[in-house]
């Protein structure tokens, strides 16, 4: 399905309802977006020690590939392939630590930064080791504590975040501490896509979030666009917690209350005054999409104050409306729709960043914005 959306949003027309009920589009997805941007796999908090080895699945049941996170006695941390190169057995099934990396299968053995070291009944084996018995690397970045690996990437990890970085430079990262008991999994009745576009709009705040609305300026609300990412600013109406910004920061002087930060494909990074509610879409079906929250809390007291409290609620309204639409689109009357020009300009970015991959094969350069 060839995807095209207008880059003149005053133009332009929505995704058609096929993209988000196809089986096809969805398949294709993974190797044409997912496999080729950048995953939040890992934190440094799983591989303090040298010998660490921590297994992972960038995307269970869709992606599905398996990784494997490594750290040597040097401090360098790798992303390699979890998969024996003799007969693809998987190599570490639960976090550890070890001098090498050994397949139970048939004892071949590896470094920690995948290179081939030893295998038992191979002497008469012509031409062996190559290149090919090294475990595959993957190509691995880091934003302070958070771990990020692409099979195939398309741009590099700064092309994504790197306004970010930036932005919130001021930030504490390694003082943000995860809390498990405030984080949680959700699971939409929606494609991955409909979940993404709605956190992509402030426009529909007033009408679905009012507790939302009431503490956040709709009128100054703003979307900031970059390549890969961009930004909605939230300002307070008053009352709540505001970031303690440097006279640096281009927001310096204004009651920020939150920058939503969503990087493409499906993170978004969500910063309160109190902390970071790390948000992963994970696709697992045409109409099913789990989302994963993970809390960053900094400042318990103004979580407590704060809109932390509200997460849960807001949730479960997005939850909701993108239900409905994921109903809605299965009419036979529906194909697709217009972009309000000033309210769902990261709506309209996002799609023409899906049309700009699912067009372009994946041997091809970087799909053009």
């Amino acid at each position: 399905m060839k995807l095209f959306i207008d880059p003149d949003i005053r133009k332009a027309s929505t995704l058609p309802s096929e993209f988000y009920l196809s089986v096809d589009s969805f398949k294709t997805s993974a190797d044409l977006i997912f496999a080729r941007t950048w995953q939040i796999l890992a934190d440094t908090d799983e591989l303090k020690l040298a010998g660490a080895l921590v297994p992972k699945t960038m995307l269970p049941g869709f992606v599905d590939e398996p990784l494997v996170f490594t750290r040597d006695k040097q401090d360098n941390i790798r992303c390699l392939s979890n998969v024996c190169t003799h007969r693809g057995n998987l190599l570490i099934e639960h976090p550890c630590t070890d001098t090498q990396i050994r397949c139970r299968y048939h004892g071949r053995r590896f470094e920690l930064d995948g290179t081939f070291k030893h295998m038992p009944e191979f002497d008469q084996a012509e031409c062996f080791p190559t290149k090919k018995d090294n475990l595959p690397k993957v190509a691995t970045g880091a934003w302070d504590r958070f771990l990020f690996a692409s099979i195939n990437p398309a741009c590099p990890l700064d092309e994504l975040i790197g306004e970010m970085k930036k932005r919130l430079s001021f930030l504490p990262l390694n003082e943000f501490k995860h809390t498990p008991e405030h984080s949680r999994d959700y699971l939409v009745k929606a494609n991955w896509a409909l979940y993404c576009e709605n956190y992509l709009e402030g426009f529909h705040i007033p009408f679905v979030h009012e507790s939302l609305n009431n503490i956040i300026d709709y009128n100054t609300y703003t979307t900031e666009l970059y390549r890969y990412s961009s930004l909605q600013l939230a300002l307070s109406k008053g009352g709540e917690p505001v970031f303690e910004l440097p006279k640096n920061s281009p927001d310096y002087g204004k009651e920020v209350i939150a920058y939503y930060y969503w990087v493409f494909p499906n993170m978004m990074f969500n910063f309160y005054p109190w902390g970071l509610s790390l948000n992963i879409i994970r696709p697992i079906g045409p109409a099913l999409t789990k989302v994963s929250f993970m809390t960053y809390i900094w400042d318990q007291a103004k979580f407590d104050s704060g809109s932390g409290d509200m997460l849960d609620k807001v949730e479960r309204e997005d939850e909701a409306v993108v239900e409905n639409v994921q109903r809605g689109i299965r009419s036979r009357l529906y194909e697709n729709g217009r972009y309000s020009p000033t309210r769902e300009t990261g709506t309209h970015h996002f799609h023409r960043l899906i049309a700009a991959f699912m067009n372009t094969p994946v041997q091809d350069s970087t799909p053009a914005g």
